[in-house]
Order: C-alpha cells, then structure tokens, then sequence
C-alpha cells in the first residue's frame, strides 16, 4: 500500500534477511577481484584489518593456512575450555566439601 500510513501499534513491513553476511560478500569479493585487501576494504567501507582477518580465516577454513585454527576447531576450543572451567569449579568445590565432612566426623582431625 504505498503511502498509506501506519495506524498505531502496525509493523512497518520488513525487507527480506540477507542470504550471505557482509563478512562473507566482502571476502567473495576480495578472492574474486584478485585486488589488494586495502583496495576491497576501501571501496566496501570497512577497515582493512577486519577484512584482513576475515580473508585469513576463510583461508584457514579452507585448509590453505595451516597456522590457523579452523572455525569449527576454534569453537570446539571455547567450548573445550569453558567445561574444563566449570569441571575445576565442580573439583574445588567437591574437594571443600570432603574437608568439611571429614572433620564432621572427626573434628580432632586437622586440614
């Protein structure tokens, strides 16, 4: 309805999602251009080094650099650690709770 006005409480009408993110356009672009990552960088609107670090990971998940962690290995390792995290917490805390037991039961008993 062009021109008509929105009564209150309507939603305005949204514009369909994007298939691809701009971080993946970007890095498309710059593997198909076969420009330097500045000059891409430049002519999307976003800084040089973010591009850098997209295009690095994209090679990396695509196996061409082997000095980078893939996507999914980087997630994994996040994930990885936050349990070992919460596995030490759970140690601590099982550990804390022996030491009181134990001296409820034997209160002559020293740390």
């Amino acid at each position: 309805m062009p021109g008509s006005v929105l009564a209150e409480g309507d939603a305005p009408a949204m514009s369909r999602p994007r298939k691809y993110s701009d971080e993946l356009r970007a890095v498309r672009l710059y593997f198909e251009s076969n420009r330097p990552i500045a000059h891409v960088a430049q002519d999307l609107g976003i800084h040089k080094e973010a591009l850098r670090q997209w295009v690095r990971q994209a090679e990396a998940d695509r196996g061409v650099r082997r000095d980078l962690l893939k996507t999914d290995e980087r997630e994994e390792l996040k994930r990885l650690r936050r349990e070992n995290a919460e596995l030490k917490r759970a140690n601590a805390i099982l550990k804390d709770a022996s030491v009181y037991f134990a001296q409820e039961l034997d209160p002559t008993r020293r740390r």
